[in-house]
Order: structure tokens, then sequence, then C-alpha cells
């Protein structure tokens, strides 16, 4: 009975930007749609990775090229980025579901990251975990967007097997969202020893397993290496990463 006051507020919520903003394709403007069928498969999938570290080798899926295997302090071990950033419609489909609170999107967002993941050779994870948000910033959205992706993944990415969704990391403060930022090596340090496991959760959850991480768009590749050095710190055996899409932005 506790939860009837939210679910009654999120249904007038979403009547009320049904009203305001009718859901129309963001392509091609077709009425009841966010992305009609026609218009999804025109966005492709990446066909080829890059190192997650040094952003210059194709690699296979995602993992780290040979020189950056040397880097013992890199924590992330692989990073499959689904498509480009300047896919048609896909920065329109971001831009609603993280700020027109158009949580439904998450659907189509999670197949576009889940057939990446499928057509690339990353191991099958024990765990599934999403990049988390501030306290602050989710009570202005509703919603962690990583958390919902990393759920739709979970229940899709083996006919057989639904894993596991730990909301198991935490940001330790209100820092400076990375968007608003324009220096790679700012974005690094905004980020820098920012999470941790939440308190008083034993670390032998994530002990000796392969996890996947999940968030919407990498930039720096910052956020990512930063969760998974926690994970790797609470004895994580690998940890790889599914992203939508990511943005390059130049390395000063």
């Amino acid at each position: 009975m506790k939860n009837k006051p939210a679910k009654m507020l999120k249904i007038i919520k979403r009547g009320i930007l049904d009203v305001l903003f009718p859901i129309t394709c963001l392509n091609c403007q077709k009425d009841g749609f966010w992305l009609c069928e026609e218009c999804k498969k025109n966005i492709a999938i990446q066909d080829f990775q890059l190192c997650p570290k040094c952003e210059k080798e194709n690699t296979p899926s995602g993992f780290l090229c040979l020189a950056c295997r040397l880097d013992r302090d890199f924590c992330l071990n692989a990073l499959i980025s689904a498509t480009t950033y300047d896919a048609p419609s896909l920065k329109k489909l971001i831009y609603n579901f993280k700020y027109r609170f158009a949580s439904s999107l998450s659907d189509i967002l999670a197949q576009i990251i889940l057939k990446a993941l499928l057509s690339h050779n990353i191991p099958l994870p024990a765990l599934i975990i999403p990049v988390p948000l501030h306290p602050k910033r989710l009570r202005w959205r509703g919603f962690n967007q990583a958390e919902l992706l990393a759920e739709n993944i979970s229940r899709n990415i083996s006919p057989l097997l639904e894993i596991p969704v730990l909301d198991i990391l935490t940001r330790k403060k209100y820092n400076k969202p990375q968007v608003e930022i324009r220096s790679y090596r700012e974005r690094q340090k905004n980020v820098s020893g920012l999470f941790a496991l939440k308190p008083g959760l034993d670390s032998h959850l994530v002990k000796g397993k392969k996890i996947l991480l999940v968030d919407d768009i990498a930039t720096t590749g910052a956020t990512l290496h930063e969760c998974a050095k926690v994970l790797k710190a609470a004895g994580a055996k690998k940890v790889f990463a599914a992203v939508i899409a990511r943005q390059t932005i130049v390395q000063k």
C-alpha cells in the first residue's frame, strides 16, 4: 500500500508528458512509436570495437590491445559500444530517455546493446551491474537509466537464464555531470575515486565473478574504469562494459 501514491504519481506524470509530448517516431514522425520498426533497422550495430584504454587500436570484441594489457592499473577488460553516437535518431532517443523521462525507451536502447553483445565474443557474465546515479539525480529523473538497460539485458541475454542485476555501487559525492565538461583530462579527474561499494555489502557478492557493467554513453571511459576499479578491488575476476554508443573527445 505504501507504493500506491508513488505509482499514481508516475501514472499522472506519464499522462501529462504524453499530452505535452505525443509519442511519434523520432526519425520519421510516424504516430505511436518512439522509433518505428523501419527506422530501428537503420541503426547499424558496429562490427568493430576500439581498445577501451588507448581508443586507437581496433580489437576483437573491444578487449584491451596488446600494448594496453601491460598496464596493470587499468581495470576494464573490454568495452562494447553498440553503435555510433551519430547514428540516425540515436541522439534524440537518448535525450528523450534521460531528459524527458521516457523510461519506456529503455526497451529499444537495451535491444541495441544486446545485439552488439550477442555479435561479439564477450563471455556470459555472472552478474550485471549498472553504473549508479547520485541519489539527488535519481530523485530528479525518477529512474536510473543504466539500471533499466541492465534489467532488460538481464531478461534477454540468455534464453534459459536471467542473470542477476545488482545495484551495489554508489557515488560518494555529487559530481558535475560529465556532459558539461569539455576537457578529456578534466573528465577523468571529475570521476577519480568517485565510486564505492554500498555500505554494508559483502564483497563476496562479486569475488571471482565475471561482471558486465552497463551504462548509456561512454566518452573517455573514465566512469566505467572507476567502477571497474572498485569491483576488481572487491575481487571481481573480469569486468566488461557495454554502452549504447561512445562519443569521441580530443585528449588534451
